[in-house]
């Protein structure tokens, strides 16, 4: 919940942060501008080729912000799928809603996520009929409840795990963390483990000079085997 790791992630400025340093995905979290921790874990599943093309990150983007009504298929799915504006992002959220809804169980709600994700024709006719048996036992009207179905249908192929996108997230918040708090620190680490990377060395080398980092140049007196931080002499660090 640090404010200046959002303010980092949502500015661009990733280069060397976990997942998200690559010109895609910096340009996705301008658009995102992600606030809390649930807007990094969703960025990690969206950002890819699926969702991307589909234009499901543009509406995802425009429920954050407001510029779209964030809608859900049913009111009961509201608890379900409010972290995600309403929209179905991760393979949880379809076995979540099958077990709200539909009354499946953790079990079947899997056999239900692994029918989608592989688009097996037969099977998902055979779950559409318990689908809709199971949410009209619970009070939803069977048209309604065969429309939530094709539109969970609609979502599974893009739908990522999200247990490990939270983690991809974890690290990238960490990494984002030191960049924003301990910024000398993080660019001497980068270095120092693309040491032998010249191509990397350059386009860290400019980040620094962005940033008002100096990078000494090597002393046989002070440098270290590697790339250190240095106390200049007016108390300022400095990468060598």
């Amino acid at each position: 919940d640090h404010p200046a790791v959002y303010r980092l992630i949502s500015s661009g400025d990733t280069l060397g942060v976990f997942q998200v340093e690559s010109t895609g995905f910096q340009e996705l979290c301008r658009k995102l501008k992600p606030d809390c921790f649930e807007d990094i874990v969703a960025a990690v599943a969206l950002y890819r080729p699926g969702p991307m093309q589909s234009g499901m990150v543009d509406d995802f983007i425009d429920r954050k912000h407001g510029r779209q009504k964030v809608e859900y298929p049913h009111p009961s799915l509201k608890e379900v799928l409010a972290p995600t504006y309403g929209t179905f992002v991760y393979q949880e959220q379809i076995m979540q809603s099958a077990q709200v809804l539909a009354g499946y169980t953790l079990g079947g709600a899997d056999i239900l996520r692994r029918a989608m994700g592989k688009k097996k024709f037969e099977e998902m006719q055979r779950q559409r009929i318990i689908f809709v048996k199971g949410a009209t036992e619970a009070g939803v009207d069977e048209g309604q409840a065969g429309e939530i179905f094709d539109t969970i249908k609609k979502f599974a192929g893009y739908g990522f795990n999200k247990s490990h996108a939270a983690a991809y997230a974890m690290i990238a918040y960490q990494t984002a963390y030191l960049k924003a708090n301990y910024p000398v620190q993080f660019m001497a680490a980068l270095m120092a483990l693309d040491t032998g990377n010249l191509e990397k060395l350059a386009i860290f080398k400019q980040d620094c000079v962005r940033e008002k980092i100096d990078v000494l140049p090597p002393d046989i007196n002070i440098s270290q085997a590697g790339f250190s931080v240095e106390k200049k002499e007016n108390g300022e660090l400095a990468v060598r």
